[in-house]
């Protein structure tokens, strides 16, 4: 016997690996059907979408490699101890959670196990000091912002194709299949979001469906809806509603306004996002206020932040100010030090960490995250922070020579998920800061970068990953390196 590409293998799953898949460990030759030669040890590796450690499974081959395979679980003859059954209805379906059927302690612990794992494995690192996880606060519910589409094709349920009945499919509201770009899963609860929020999401399909207003087609780039997004304070009463279209229509867009209102007074502003680019994307090319100031306001810690429609701000406001803390601790700040926050965004972090700093320096690419970061600073009436534009894709260093910024003692780095350029990485070592802090949303570019950093002389001290974004396999990670 052979094994192809399609086979249904029988397999237990021992490990867990980074982006949740289960890991078993096989002889080539037993899951091939051939005789062994070389006893039963177990050296190849299959990792199964869809299963825990503990799993009993019947999985399906998706790719067959020399040293390893993939598959998909289909049937769970035997489950997991670590396994709990999901809250929503739609999970399974819906991409946004991948785990919310295992329970949460276990989800943080792997997530823990996961990043040791990339920074001895990949990394090559060992004597360095891993500190515990940091739970989310709260594992529902945790959301600040959602972002739901809107789409001219449905996509159906299991549930729905078996009742049997027409369907109306040229209309949906909610988050997109996984993989596939241009259908939408119609949902009407989330579980990540308030019940506010869930309450929103209904009354804007339930209006729009009631006006026959059509939906923006990826295809033909005809339709007005194409995305709605919400927004919520968790330390002041403000919510937002954001709803991006293809054109304007002050008239219904007041309507809808006036109508959701007044089912939902807890509203503080609604934005009209007028979005004319074929891209799918939940920003417009500009916006219009229709009710309120068109901001909300939110805290991190004892600061105040305004946020705007397409403002960045962490979206588990609760462990922000764990992650920031995290970072100022290993910063270990006195009032003395000069401080260069990159990647700063809408100065988050900046202002965060700057009553304990003597001067903070921030540069980002992003002009309009530099205007919001500018009101930021105002709002605190803090005097001691200075936003520069810079595209750290380039050297910055002539930005600090211009303007003749002193060198920094201390340098926090906040990239996006591809981590840092070879050039920013060099401009770094250049600086020659006696501490860096790498904050990091994906362990795996920061390990790459820490290791340049290593070769140029730093060491890496400790790190620890803060859970952001419970039911999914997303990890923040913070790391100390000293001179």
């Amino acid at each position: 016997m052979n094994i192809k590409k399609g086979d249904i293998v029988e397999l237990q799953i021992e490990k867990y690996a980074f982006e949740g898949k289960g890991i078993a460990k096989v002889s080539k030759n037993g899951l091939l059907g051939l005789n062994e030669e070389n006893g039963s040890e177990k050296n190849y590796v299959v990792f199964v979408q869809g299963s825990y450690p503990g799993d009993i499974v019947k999985a399906r081959l998706l790719k067959i490699k020399n040293s390893y395979a993939e598959a998909l679980a289909i049937n769970i003859i035997s489950h997991s101890k670590d396994r709990v059954k999901a809250s929503c209805k739609f999970f399974g379906t819906c991409g946004g959670c991948k785990q919310q059927d295992l329970n949460y302690r276990s989800q943080f612990q792997y997530k823990q196990k996961q990043v040791e794992e990339i920074f001895n494995k990949l990394g090559g690192f060992n004597n360095f000091l891993v500190e515990p996880i940091i739970p989310s606060q709260n594992v529902f519910h945790y959301r600040n912002k959602m972002e739901f589409s809107f789409s001219d094709k449905k996509w159906l349920t299991k549930e729905e194709i078996s009742k049997e009945v027409s369907l109306k499919k040229d209309f949906a509201l909610g988050l997109h299949i996984p993989r596939i770009y241009d259908k939408v899963l119609d949902i009407d609860e989330c579980f990540l979001q308030s019940e506010t929020s869930n309450k929103i999401l209904n009354l804007t399909r339930s209006f729009f469906k009631k006006q026959n207003t059509p939906v923006y087609s990826t295809k033909t780039h005809f339709g007005f809806l194409r995305n709605l997004v919400i927004r919520q304070s968790f330390y002041t009463n403000d919510l937002m509603i954001n709803l991006v279209t293809s054109e304007e229509n002050d008239k219904l867009l007041n309507e809808y306004s006036d109508k959701i209102r007044k089912e939902i007074p807890e509203i503080t502003t609604v934005i009209n996002n007028v979005n004319k680019k074929l891209a799918a994307v939940a920003i417009g090319d500009y916006e219009k206020v229709i009710y309120g100031s068109g901001f909300i306001y939110d805290a991190i810690g004892k600061f105040k932040f305004r946020i705007s429609a397409n403002s960045f701000f962490q979206t588990n406001t609760l462990q922000a100010e764990k992650l920031y803390q995290t970072a100022l601790d290993y910063a270990e700040l006195t009032g003395s030090e000069i401080v260069y926050d990159l990647y700063s965004g809408a100065g988050t972090i900046a202002i965060y960490v700057s009553d304990k700093a003597k001067q903070v320096y921030a540069f980002e690419s992003v002009e309009s995250a530099i205007e919001d970061a500018h009101v930021n600073a105002e709002l605190n009436i803090i005097s001691n922070v200075k936003f520069f534009n810079a595209d750290l894709y380039k050297s910055f260093l002539h930005i600090v020579d211009e303007n003749k910024i002193p060198k920094p003692d201390v340098i926090i780095v906040d990239p996006p998920r591809s981590g840092m350029h070879p050039t920013t990485v060099n401009d770094v070592l250049t600086l020659s800061p006696e501490r860096i802090i790498y904050v990091s949303c994906n362990p795996a570019t920061q390990v790459r970068d820490i290791k340049l950093m290593t070769e140029a002389g730093y060491k890496l001290l400790k790190i620890r990953p803060v859970d952001m974004f419970p039911h999914t396999f997303h990890i923040e990670n913070v790391a100390l390196l000293v001179k």
